[in-house]
């Protein structure tokens, strides 16, 4: 079994980075929570674009941002750490420019706008897991990314609300929430790249923890592709569920979000910690079924109908959201276990492929499925999640977990 960790704040700050890029982090965060989730309403009502095409140059720029991971990958594998982590923040600093420079109706400009901030939401995820990887070893790291992803969304729902507040302003504010999303990006970039980590690129002459092949993970990489269905769920599904299928009143779904996101915040961290115990293959094999158990206790809640239905929609998505906090706690911890340092980056380029394109197709598959019954989407999500546990539960590592690794246990 893999040795515990404890929570202690200064050493997960300095696990995460160091305090600027942590605080780089949650500036990051922030200004992403003043702008991402209101992108849309941002073309409708400043650009004047419609919706349907809005939309689509939104999904454009998210797909065709996936595009740039590979290069990300590759240019981690030569060394470098927060000088990727700050270009994926100054790429976003150029979206936001665009976008605050795009007349009324011209849809292009929109989606070249749109495409930056697709590629830099797309490098941030692995030049950060490669950042963390750096700095820490075995569950430390483990412990570290999980604080990131707590201060992420801390900060994300921050923005969100300020955002939220400001939007009584019409247009005027849609337009200075974006300005000030530019300079928290660029306040971001400028303190990550202060940092100056740089890792030293493997060679032939390296110790054996840099030897082995890249691992191929062919089971892992499928699987995360249907776990991250569950990253939509609070936002796309139930909302779609409460709203059309159960009648219930907005607040439901609101209160949800609101919900998962403070779960997220308070427990991310001490969860990953006390279930670092287990291997990281077991723990997430296991979020794999909380998820599932979730998705049936959803099928239950929505057979209630109006009136005890929402409230059991609601108490059923606390244990989704545990089901989340495993699987993020334990995903790229596992992949930076299994990964030798020489393409650390690569692997995480690729599992950052399966999580995007997951994110990518989720809402498509939820939203054709509802309309065929609860059973038709939560039985489906149920059998994919439990099929993909399995799948991870059962891959064998193939001899690719580097020898001297801390943290023996996948």
């Amino acid at each position: 079994m893999a040795t515990t960790t404890k929570i202690e704040p200064r050493a997960l700050v300095r696990a995460l980075g160091g305090p600027r890029y942590a605080v780089a982090l949650a500036v990051d965060a922030l200004g992403t929570g003043l702008l991402r989730p209101f992108l849309l309403l941002y073309g409708v009502t400043v650009l004047k674009l419609s919706a349907p095409a809005t939309g689509i140059a939104m999904t454009a720029g998210v797909v065709v941002g996936l595009v740039c991971v590979p290069g990300v990958g590759r240019w981690l594998d030569r060394g470098a750490r927060s000088a990727v982590v700050a270009a994926s923040m100054l790429v976003r600093v150029l979206g936001v420019a665009l976008l605050l420079a795009t007349p009324a109706g011209h849809v292009w400009l929109f989606a070249t706008a749109a495409l930056f901030l697709g590629a830099g939401n797309q490098a941030w995820p692995a030049a950060h897991a490669a950042l963390v990887a750096t700095v820490a070893r075995g569950r430390d790291r483990d412990a570290a990314l999980a604080a990131g992803r707590a201060l992420r969304n801390a900060a994300l729902g921050v923005g969100a609300l300020i955002a939220t507040a400001c939007l009584a302003g019409g247009t005027a504010a849609l337009q200075a929430l974006a300005a000030v999303t530019g300079l928290a990006y660029l306040a971001a970039a400028a303190l990550a790249w202060s940092v100056r980590l740089q890792a030293r690129p493997a060679t032939a002459d390296d110790a054996p923890e840099h030897d082995g092949p890249a691992p191929r993970m062919r089971a892992l990489l499928a699987a995360n592709v249907i776990y991250v269905f569950c990253l939509n769920v609070p936002e796309i599904a139930l909302p779609l569920v409460l709203v059309t299928q159960l009648h219930a009143s907005p607040v439901w779904s609101a209160a949800i979000f609101v919900a998962n996101t403070v779960l997220v915040v308070t427990l991310q961290v001490p969860l990953t910690v006390l279930l670092s115990r287990y291997s990281r293959r077991a723990v997430l094999a296991g979020a794999g079924a909380v998820l599932a158990v979730s998705y049936v206790g959803f099928l239950a809640a929505t057979s209630l109908g109006h009136g005890w239905g929402a409230p059991a929609v609601a108490a059923v998505s606390v244990v989704c959201t545990l089901g989340e906090i495993i699987y993020a706690g334990s995903a790229t911890a596992l992949v930076t276990h299994l990964a030798p340092a020489r393409v650390l980056g690569r692997a995480l380029a690729r599992f950052e492929l399966s999580t995007g394109f997951g994110l990518a197709v989720s809402p498509m598959a939820i939203t054709a499925l509802a309309p065929h019954g609860p059973t038709a989407l939560w039985g489906g999500l149920t059998a994919a999640t439990l099929a993909s546990a399995a799948a991870v539960a059962t891959e064998k590592d193939g001899g690719t977990r580097p020898r001297g690794r801390a943290g023996a246990s996948s």
